[in-house]
């Protein structure tokens, strides 16, 4: 179970915490490096005081390796990309546009650069222009996503390039993460498994959401207009089910009420614990997760779960 990205990045664990905006704080991410793992903080759309609180909250918890998940059409994206450098910051994960006109300052900077992308072709435009791995996530993961699945996605890939891929997407368990290996992944990202841990700020309400869910129990909201989002159903989810039924039937539908009907309404989960009229953002692993822990029980959960599958299935094929 040893991984090039363990050494690359100074890591106990080949796993990462999904930088999730308004609940990877520097609490949860602090946790999630102190204890062996690749703890990010979420940007978001978080203005830089907000962020560097977090930075600063991970440093108080730990000395080890963490990140800062950037999102690139953040409108304080810039004033990030300062922050991380300024603080030194060793990792940084980027999403929702290219990173490819900070990659000079970055690189001077000496960080490693991990973009999250949903294609092979994306893929490959990062690695041309210097990334050093990618998470390639599936469409099974919660918030905003792509069109092909983690299985589909992750082997294609590794494929087509060079560098380290990290599985993201429906990974929640020793199983997912002996499989993401298996398909040619260094490491994988989890997210919706770290919302419900102990260290998670997450509102109760929103743990118990995604402790009770089913299966069947994640919906895919604005996937025809705006930006596909998968969370967990509720009255929220209906209504974008609505608007978006009511603008098929329309020539020329106003696409700016997907924005307005999403805006603000993460916190209102997160934070608030409005989780009928709030986003209840989860993967469509939230139906094998059923119960709270601390960091350090599902890191070592999904580490040694992995190890013991590998090793029993190896002698298996050996036989």
């Amino acid at each position: 179970m040893k991984s090039k990205m363990m050494d690359l990045l100074g890591i106990k664990y080949p796993i990462f915490q999904g930088g999730m905006a308004w609940i990877a704080d520097g609490d949860l991410a602090g946790a999630v490096s102190k204890a062996g793992g690749l703890g990010i903080i979420g940007g978001g759309n978080a203005p830089k005081e907000i962020v560097q609180k977090n930075i600063r909250r991970v440093k108080e918890l730990t000395d080890n390796p963490f990140g800062v998940n950037i999102m690139l059409l953040s409108p304080f994206v810039d004033d990030i990309v300062d922050l991380v450098i300024e603080e030194g910051v060793k990792v940084v994960t980027t999403g929702a546009g290219n990173p490819a006109k900070y990659m000079e300052r970055f690189k001077k900077a000496g960080m490693i650069v991990i973009p999250v992308i949903p294609s092979v072709a994306l893929a490959y435009r990062m690695e041309k222009i210097g990334v050093d791995a990618v998470v390639a996530e599936g469409m099974e993961a919660g918030g905003h996503i792509g069109k092909l699945t983690t299985m589909a996605l992750v082997p294609q890939v590794v494929k087509a390039v060079k560098i380290p891929v990290i599985a993201a997407g429906g990974i929640g368990d020793g199983a997912g993460v002996a499989a993401s290996f298996c398909l040619g992944a260094k490491a994988v990202q989890v997210g919706t498994r770290f919302v419900v841990a102990k260290e998670s700020n997450a509102h109760v309400n929103y743990k118990q959401k995604i402790i009770k869910a089913r299966d069947i129990d994640t919906v895919i909201s604005a996937s025809h207009f705006g930006h596909a989002v998968r969370s967990i159903k509720n009255k929220l989810t209906r209504a974008f089910d609505e608007a978006e039924k009511a603008a098929f039937k329309q020539d020329n539908p106003d696409l700016e009420i997907f924005e307005e009907m999403g805006a603000g309404r993460l916190p209102a989960s997160v934070i608030d614990g409005d989780v009928e009229n709030g986003s209840v953002m989860a993967g469509q692993i939230a139906g094998l997760i059923s119960k709270e822990e601390t960091v350090e029980e599902i890191l070592k959960d999904l580490y040694e779960g992995a190890r013991e599958i590998i090793a029993k299935e190896t002698k298996l094929w050996l036989w």
